[in-house]
């Protein structure tokens, strides 16, 4: 069977990423071909240049990044978490442990060559607007790699050295070749681009115009 390829830029951090795959999860959910979909996930940092663990509150965070007040960033925080609540998801903002997200994509990676890197990215994003837990430090990182049935040892002694460091910057540079200026971005069966968390009936519309396009080349 022909694969539908399907790939997502997103980070861990964002709080739009996690909607997204909701959004995108529900529209495959309708998609008549989903069984032929293949979804893979590509790094991309919102803050390349965050340390493993900053100092500082999320709210603070924003405020700062937006020149905004405690009270605004406060009042965004409250609207998302409303809007994930929408989706199925819990997100806490209070509870958030900033960090740089580069060995959690690393670890998305590593996922991917065990057949988890589903599985890899939704614990990472729960464990970071749900849990709490420090979504930089590599302790942390291995600890939820086990949740998903790969080995802590081995999330570990990858994190440890350079293991597909090169593969995430080549995600980053591919979204820089193409484009992207923001996430999530998915690009459907290599040729459509949507950018965004749109509803997953603008996603599923995609999917169908994607899969009519690719019907209509072959024939």
């Amino acid at each position: 069977m022909e694969r539908f390829p399907v790939d997502v830029w997103s980070d861990v951090v964002c709080p739009w990423c996690y909607i997204g795959k909701r959004r995108f999860e529900a529209a495959l959910g309708q998609f008549d071909h989903r069984d032929q979909v293949e979804v893979t996930y590509h790094a991309f940092e919102l803050d390349p240049d965050a340390p493993r663990r900053p100092e500082g509150t999320l709210a603070e965070s924003l405020a700062a990044k937006y020149g905004m007040s405690l009270e605004d960033a406060q009042a965004s925080h409250d609207n998302l978490t409303q809007m994930a609540a929408d989706e199925g998801l819990e997100y806490h903002f209070e509870r958030a442990q900033r960090g740089n997200t580069f060995d959690a994509h690393r670890l998305i990676r590593l996922a991917l060559e065990h057949g988890r890197q589903d599985a890899m990215k939704e614990r990472l994003m729960r464990a970071y607007f749900t849990d709490g837990e420090p979504i930089g430090d590599r302790e942390a990182l291995a600890r939820l790699a086990a949740d998903v049935g790969i080995g802590e040892d081995v999330a570990r002694a990858a994190l440890a050295g350079g293991r597909y460091s090169a593969e995430v910057r080549e995600d980053e540079r591919t979204a820089s070749r193409i484009g992207i200026r923001g996430v999530p971005f998915f690009v459907l069966d290599r040729r459509f681009g949507i950018s965004g968390a749109q509803p997953a009936e603008l996603l599923l519309e995609g999917l169908e115009r994607a899969w009519a396009a690719r019907t209509e080349a072959a024939a």
